[in-house]
């Protein structure tokens, strides 16, 4: 059975992921995995905007990954995960957001 969308990272997120240790990175695909048949807040919501967020609790640690939708393609809904940052706070930082949303704008800018 197929999720409710398929997940691409661009090259921030992946270099992100990349650097992390192997749990740590094991558990946020897991988590990513998990979000894509459910609807857990916890693990995928809105932040503003077109912007959204994966969030993984691991080792009293907030990792959360920033993501957009692409539904241009007339198969399945793509999630685009833009790049990844370690939380300190409940609040994502508006810089973060808006680096998403610039990443957002050149990734249909391109795809166009």
């Amino acid at each position: 059975m197929a999720g409710k969308f398929q997940v691409q990272f661009l090259e921030d997120a992946a270099e992100f992921l990349d650097n992390l240790d192997e749990k740590a990175r094991e558990k946020i695909y897991y988590n990513i995995q998990k979000a894509r048949f459910s609807s857990d807040k916890e693990l995928f919501k809105k932040l503003k905007g077109e912007i959204w967020e994966f969030g993984t609790l691991f080792n009293k640690t907030h990792f959360r990954l920033l993501a957009f939708w692409d539904k241009t393609g007339k198969a399945e809904t793509v999630v685009i995960s833009t790049h990844g940052i370690i939380k300190k706070t409940d609040k994502t930082p508006q810089g973060e957001i808006e680096k998403a949303e610039n990443l957002r704008k050149l990734y249909f800018e391109l795809k166009s």
